[in-house]
């Protein structure tokens, strides 16, 4: 399903630059990722964007979600809407992370195959991959050994979304492309102590220990996993990137191509936010996935590369969080909006 069904993809399209005055709709534009994205899109011109809050929009009602594909019948469409969360989060409510974020792809897949969206893009995310694939890990690694058992139900719903957009692509013939992200960070994350990934849970425990000027912090795991982190500017780059240079069947790795530790990243946070103290391991917790670095050269093969580096984007991120933290609008949400 990654690559060796392409004698039965019927799509014919050759990408090119999309139209800026058509509708796009973009769900998940209050997230972490689809807030960059709908940066991306307007300071590129399109003046006809589509978003709904979770508040506006629950894109678990089947019906809402058809609705709004009916009255304004966008032309294009990214996929950013999910439900997402750290080790913790994934391990402790696995059904709420399977269930919800099915029911989210298959309702919004479904109502852009009912109006014909002529051009979309779904994200998923690296935790699709197995657990031990090779590094660094190749899109055709999918599906090929066992998941990370601490984010094994998210993934399944990504790899089913994976699956839903090449469905489309061999029933309908329509231009649809998936492209999966490595881990993101950026403005617009989430930073709660509960359902915060590694890196903006890093950035929380580290300004707030500068702060308090605390003799330590203590971190989960050994330190010694490896991670590629891409800053979510970036990933909105590529995106659009993707939907006019690409096209084909098989998903894309979205990355920067190199990684660093754990304990690399968390010394590079403590220098960011000002921290002197010493940082300790509990090696009782979880480390998750060994390593995790995408292979990213058929995205380069269509001449994208990442440009904000680690310490730049942390510098950018750790501004964005203390000055979210002084207005109060932090959030704290699980990015399941429209």
């Amino acid at each position: 399903m990654t690559g060796h069904g392409d004698d039965r993809d019927r799509v014919s399209y050759a990408p090119a630059p999309l139209d800026r005055d058509a509708t796009f709709y973009v769900a998940g534009h209050r997230g972490l990722v689809g807030s960059a994205i709908w940066r991306r899109l307007e300071s590129a011109g399109f003046g006809r964007l589509l978003g709904r809050s979770s508040a506006e929009l629950d894109l678990t009602d089947r019906d809402a979600v058809l609705d709004l594909f009916r009255e304004h019948r966008p032309r294009y469409v990214v996929v950013a809407a999910a439900k997402v969360g750290g080790i913790l989060a994934n391990a402790t409510y696995p059904v709420d992370f399977l269930s919800e974020n099915l029911r989210i792809q298959v309702n919004v897949l479904d109502a852009a195959r009912a109006y014909e969206v002529e051009r979309l893009l779904f994200l998923g995310s690296s935790c699709i991959y197995p657990r031990l694939a090779p590094q660094p890990i190749v899109e055709e690694s999918l599906l090929t050994g066992h998941l990370e058992p601490t984010n094994d139900a998210y993934a399944i719903a990504k790899i089913a979304g994976i699956l839903q957009v090449q469905a489309v692509r061999r029933q309908d013939g329509l231009p649809w492309i998936s492209a999966m992200p490595t881990n993101l960070y950026g403005p617009g994350d989430n930073f709660s102590p509960a359902g915060s990934h590694v890196l903006p849970a890093l950035i929380r425990r580290y300004d707030e220990a500068a702060a308090s000027r605390a003799p330590s912090v203590t971190n989960w795991g050994t330190g010694s996993p490896r991670r590629e982190f891409l800053h979510s500017d970036d990933m909105a780059d590529a995106c659009l990137h993707l939907l006019e240079h690409y096209d084909g069947p098989t998903h894309v790795n979205v990355g920067t191509g190199t990684d660093v530790t754990i304990q690399e990243v968390a010394a590079t946070i403590a220098g960011v936010v000002g921290y002197e103290g010493e940082t300790l391991w509990d090696r009782t917790k979880p480390d998750g996935t060994p390593q995790k670095l995408l292979d990213v050269a058929r995205l380069r093969s269509t001449g994208w590369t990442a440009s904000i580096g680690l310490e730049e984007g942390l510098a950018s991120t750790v501004e964005w969080y203390r000055s979210s933290t002084r207005t109060g609008s932090r959030t704290a949400a699980s990015h399941v909006g429209a």
